[in-house]
């Protein structure tokens, strides 16, 4: 693969699909041409790219042999239908969608972390899918790989604050609609989400698993396993949906294989591509330094009191961009310069 690249953004009208388009422009990615794509209702409307306006075509028409890069966005039976009609084409799909991540012969990626795992990828040559990780487990990485490679990870503890953007653009104007009605001393009505969400946190994302645990929090357990290839490592998550409109917060209690101090913690996060460690009176917020912004914030570094090999972090990112559209395009440009 050679730049420049001919790029299709599926779910191009989506919340992460317009975000792609901003970061592809933003990062002056070599695409020599960039088609929005989106379902048929979406058909024909214009989005902007780059200063210009470009037309919106239908995803069940669409023909994928023009196209070297597809990013998907569009949700995972959307995914399953056309990624494999991408490929076939000879694409390389980079999937945001949970439908592909645990299948063996597809990589998933944090480039940070272990893009190396796409050098030998047959996909680059004749076409492939890589899948993009869940958004909680990209921005939980970032600050705990270095960590992992310094001193090993028996144990995650992580909760997470999550911001309404991660349901989607409808759920973004539930929390508007559903903040205007409280105000106004109104009863606020859930469409989008499973509770109203203004003024309230919400102790479930995605449905129950028979374990208990919920789809999103099982993402996290088994997603970081396979990208740090420790299937030992242990990983108990509990995912809130806040009132929040965009970045994501993760509360990340570690428990070590060797003592690290949190100064020592502090030295090697600063090093870290991607990561901002903030230390002092300034602490990560979602609002105030992630939505916006690339890097994944972490603060708050301090070792457990009560236990020696433990550690806590506080973790704070965009979860439009980092958590989705940025690491998408990363892989991209990964693959592109080797």
């Amino acid at each position: 693969m050679k730049a420049p690249v001919r790029v299709a953004v599926v779910g191009a009208t989506g919340a992460v699909g317009e975000v792609l388009l901003s970061l592809l422009s933003e990062r002056s990615f070599p695409a020599s041409k960039v088609t929005a794509v989106a379902s048929a209702q979406s058909a024909g409307q214009t989005l902007d790219y780059n200063g210009r306006s470009i037309r919106v075509h239908a995803l069940d028409s669409f023909e994928f042999d023009a196209i070297d890069i597809a990013f998907f966005s569009a949700g995972g039976a959307v995914s399953a239908d056309y990624a494999p009609v991408a490929v076939k084409a000879g694409c390389v799909v980079i999937d945001n969608t949970s439908h592909f991540r645990m299948q063996d012969d597809v990589p998933l990626v944090v480039p940070e972390v272990n893009a190396r795992i796409l050098d030998d990828w047959p996909g680059r040559t004749q076409g492939g899918i890589i899948a993009n990780p869940n958004c909680s487990t990209i921005q939980m990485l970032l600050a705990i790989a270095p960590i992992h490679r310094a001193v090993g990870i028996r144990k995650v503890q992580v909760s997470t604050y999550q911001a309404v953007s991660g349901a989607g653009r409808s759920a973004l104007e539930e929390l508007g609609r559903q903040t205007a009605d409280r105000l106004s001393f109104r009863d606020a009505e859930a469409k989008v989400l499973s509770a109203p969400i203004a003024f309230n946190v919400i102790p479930r994302i995605d449905r129950l698993e028979d374990n208990g645990y919920t789809r999103e929090e099982m993402k996290m357990h088994l997603e970081t396993r396979r990208i740090l290839d420790d299937d030992d490592l242990a990983v108990n998550a509990t995912a809130v949906r806040v009132p929040v409109f965009y970045g994501h917060s993760e509360a990340v209690h570690l428990e070590l294989n060797q003592a690290m101090t949190a100064a020592e913690a502090s030295a090697l996060l600063s090093k870290q591509p991607g990561v901002r460690v903030l230390e002092g009176d300034e602490d990560p917020m979602p609002m105030t330094h992630a939505s916006g912004n690339d890097p994944v914030y972490v603060g708050r570094i301090r070792q457990d009191h009560s236990n020696p090999l433990g550690l806590n972090l506080w973790v704070v990112a965009d979860n439009l961009r980092k958590g989705a559209a940025l690491n998408a395009i990363q892989i991209a440009e990964y693959l592109i310069e080797r």
